[in-house]
């Protein structure tokens, strides 16, 4: 009688202490379901930036727009016909 009742208790511990490791388990898994929600939405965010910097970059590198800075910023000019030298075959 006393061995039925110990098992018994037992086994509702073992049964509380594996429902209690399903409740943790459930909840870590939401908590790390958010977090990677979040890196997800991080991730877009930085994906947009990325495209946004590279036309910004290539608007920047187009020639006429370098050749105009160097003439505005640097006031460097074309040479005229004489001031050119060949050099080569």
């Amino acid at each position: 009688m006393i061995a039925e009742r110990l098992f018994a208790f037992a086994l509702a511990v073992a049964a509380l202490a594996s429902a209690l490791g399903v409740v943790q388990t459930k909840h870590q898994s939401r908590v790390e379901f958010n977090r990677l929600q979040s890196l997800h939405a991080e991730r877009d965010a930085m994906d947009i930036d990325w495209g946004r910097l590279q036309l910004e970059q290539s608007t920047l590198a187009q020639h006429a727009r370098i050749e105009e800075a160097a003439h505005r910023e640097l006031g460097m000019v074309l040479p005229e016909r004489p001031q050119l030298i060949r050099i080569g075959p």
